[in-house]
């Protein structure tokens, strides 16, 4: 026996993956916890659940009373010749399976809808998380594992819901109603085929334990692996001017997709040692039955006894094999749950305070006020930023990259918080009101703009959803957008794919202009919106500048000196400080920092001439 066990460890081992899981995938246990908050999702749904729970009798009740009813066709009808009482018998077998087939359809039905709806509930919380989470959250993120726990680790908890739960229950009722069946009929033939279960019990034991942790991996593999092709997707171009196609499918073929495929296969292999081995014990189990019944016995067992359980006995290790598998989904669920619960309960880092109030109509006075800010504790970013900016001022902000500057503006809209000082917008701490009613009235084009899949229309609008179709084309125009687009197939319901690809930079950035123009924002922020426009295209944006930015105060980053020279202030800053500040005509005198740099982009754009 010693040396059976042995072997069937030896077996197990062979599944095992070498490779470590982190510690948020490690095995958690059953947690009634998870359970608790997936029961909130379930219980709008509860009486979709009770009907499914009923049905389960019905099912059971079905599915025990085939066995028997063959039992008595055996034993009564066919030997007595009664042809009346096998029709009889006939007409109650395929009554009791139409029922049963009716039954169960339609406890699939109220399931999949609970389980469905629930889970509909779980993935509308989550994206809603994400839209609200602060860039702080998504500065650490790995897309790819965000993900994998929007699918996979939903599809557990769905899985759990719509098929676990329910199906778990039916397990035992059907076990529980198989087992008293079972004895009714003949105690000691009850007894034979209970003899295979302690070898059932440890290899389901050594089964769960080695797949449990299996899956996990498969998981997480999975995850990794859905975020190094999305990073590879999305920075196809750089892989292509690079010519790193060859290395990164190797990195892909040999450790990506090797780990996951490989983790796959070792899950894998432990299901084909299972399940054949459950059915070799069913097997076993017949066979004793009919060993002892047939021929070791006293001949008191009749034809129709041995065939009902032989019939019970298949039956009887199905649900055994059900469960197994829904504890390993229970596991699974557990592990899933407790991370998207997790997402869910993160705090944001960035949100309005209870009761803040409304941001009144923005004049556009700003405040840096002895500002000071970090990414990472150890890492200052800026340091006692010092600024007054006046409504309907223009403000250039230059500097060497990593000067400081693009975190400067991202304080505007709270995309960040300061950590000591304060920003205030005419007057107001932009921490003490209420958060959308700021950011509504801020507009702001990032050097990469990103397009939305949908028509040129939409992407415009996407600033201002109540926007009428002619103030569309009123900011296009008002942008020097509007020829373009009046060229596309299909002028403004030109469908853009995702990210812009069909149009060029200068076109993308134009679009985000007329986007951000749209809202009417009194604060206006151009983080380097014009470093990726060739030089006509630039034109067209200065030269709607005047017009556009009447009446709004603005904060343009640009390495392009040659849009920022008509500022009213122009801020240097050198590693997180304001070093020079004044006019383009001031600074210039300073012969400073400015004048370096203004004088070096000349010399550049000359050699370029």
């Amino acid at each position: 026996m010693n040396t059976l066990i042995q072997r069937i460890r030896s077996l197990f081992k062979e599944g095992q993956v070498e490779f470590d899981l982190p510690e948020d995938l490690q095995f958690r246990g059953y947690d009634s916890r998870i359970v608790g908050r997936l029961f909130r999702y379930v219980r709008p749904y509860g009486r979709q659940m009770l009907i499914a729970l009923l049905l389960m009798g019905v099912i059971t009740a079905a599915s025990l009373s085939g066995p028997y009813i063959i039992k008595l066709a055996l034993d009564n009808a066919i030997p007595a010749r009664n042809v009346a009482l096998l029709q009889e018998l006939l007409v109650a077998f395929l009554a009791a399976q139409v029922i049963g087939w009716l039954a169960r359809a339609a406890q699939v039905a109220a399931v999949a809808e609970a389980g469905q709806s629930s889970i509909y509930g779980v993935r509308r919380d989550l994206f809603e998380k994400f839209q609200r989470q602060s860039m702080s959250f998504f500065d650490k993120a790995d897309v790819g594992v965000l993900m994998a726990r929007m699918t996979s680790d939903v599809n557990a908890l769905q899985e759990l819901v719509t098929w676990a739960i329910v199906g778990t229950a039916s397990d035992f009722f059907t076990l529980i109603g198989i087992v008293i069946v079972m004895l009714a009929l003949d105690w000691r033939l009850s007894l034979i085929t209970f003899a295979v279960l302690p070898i059932m019990a440890l290899l389901t034991a050594l089964w769960r334990a080695r797949a449990r942790d299996n899956w996990r991996r498969v998981r997480y593999y999975n995850g990794r692996m859905l975020g190094y092709i999305e990073e590879n997707i999305q920075g196809v171009r750089v892989v292509q001017a690079f010519t790193r196609e060859k290395l990164n499918l190797e990195k892909f073929v040999h450790q990506v997709n090797y780990r996951f495929n490989r983790a796959q296969q070792r899950a894998a292999r432990l299901s084909a040692m299972f399940f054949p081995g459950v059915d070799f014990l069913a097997t076993l189990s017949v066979a004793l039955v009919i060993a002892f019944g047939g021929v070791l016995g006293d001949r008191t067992f009749t034809a129709g006894v041995l065939a009902a359980f032989v019939m019970y006995i298949g039956r009887f290790f199905d649900p055994i094999r059900d469960l197994a598998e829904r504890y390993n989904t229970l596991q699974q669920a557990m592990t899933a749950g407790e991370r998207l619960f997790g997402l869910l309960d993160r705090p944001i880092e960035i949100e309005s305070k209870p009761g803040a109030p409304e941001m009144p109509p923005i004049r556009g006075e700003v405040v840096f006020d002895h500002v000071y800010f970090h990414y990472e504790p150890d890492l200052p970013v800026l340091h006692d930023i010092v600024l007054h900016v006046q409504p309907g001022q223009l403000i250039a902000l230059v500097g060497a990259t990593g000067s400081g500057k693009s975190t400067l503006v991202k304080l505007l809209n709270r995309s960040y918080d300061v950590k000591a000082g304060s920003l205030r917008i005419d007057g107001y701490d932009v921490r003490d009101v209420e958060l959308s009613s700021l950011r509504r009235q801020m507009g702001i084009v990032l050097q990469e703009t990103f397009l939305f899949r949908g028509t040129v229309a939409e992407n415009i609008r996407y600033g201002r959803l109540d926007a009428t179709d002619d103030e569309i084309v009123a900011a296009a125009r008002a942008i020097g957008a509007h020829e373009f687009i009046e060229a596309l197939p299909f002028g403004y319901q030109t469908l853009v794919e995702e990210g812009g690809a069909s149009l060029s930079v200068g076109q993308r950035q134009l679009l985000a202009f007329a986007r951000a123009l749209l809202a009417d924002p009194r604060i206006l922020v151009l983080d380097e919106a014009t470093s990726s426009i060739d030089t006509q295209t630039e034109k067209i944006i200065q030269d709607a500048m005047d017009r556009l930015l009447e009446g709004r105060t603005a904060f343009v980053i640009a390495h392009r000196l040659s849009t920022i020279v008509r500022a009213d202030q122009i801020v240097v800053l050198s590693h997180g400080r304001i070093i020079e500040q004044g006019t383009h005509q001031e600074l210039l005198a300073l012969q400073g920092a400015y004048h370096h740099l203004y004088t070096m982009g000349f010399v550049e754009k000359r050699r370029d001439e």
